[in-house]
């Protein structure tokens, strides 16, 4: 378990990573819009229209955004010096801890 320590958790997505799914979902918002103005005469329809898109379409957006998140993460061992280096910085009650 002490292992852990030795590998930093680096995230590597940008803003061009998921500008794509951005597009698509503004392209999901405005039909939604769309369809409620076009059922404009009957607010209840159009209501149920916004609601029924956007319900739909949330668990795919969570679903690319969390998988291209989840793709972006990279585990890279420390090297020899960062261990070093990290080991100085730790305070002396953990350090106490980690003699026990």
């Amino acid at each position: 378990m002490n292992n852990i320590g030795k590998y930093r958790f680096v995230c590597t997505l940008t803003l061009s990573d998921i500008l794509g799914q951005v597009i698509v979902w503004l392209g999901v918002i405005f039909a939604a819009l769309a369809s409620a103005l076009s059922l404009m005469s009957k607010p209840i329809y159009s209501f149920g229209a916004v609601g029924l898109i956007v319900v739909t379409s949330l668990p795919f957006l969570l679903f690319t955004f969390v998988t291209t998140l989840f793709n972006h993460i990279d585990i890279v061992p420390l090297t020899e010096e960062e261990i070093q280096i990290k080991k100085s910085q730790v305070s002396g009650v953990r350090k106490t801890a980690a003699k026990a």
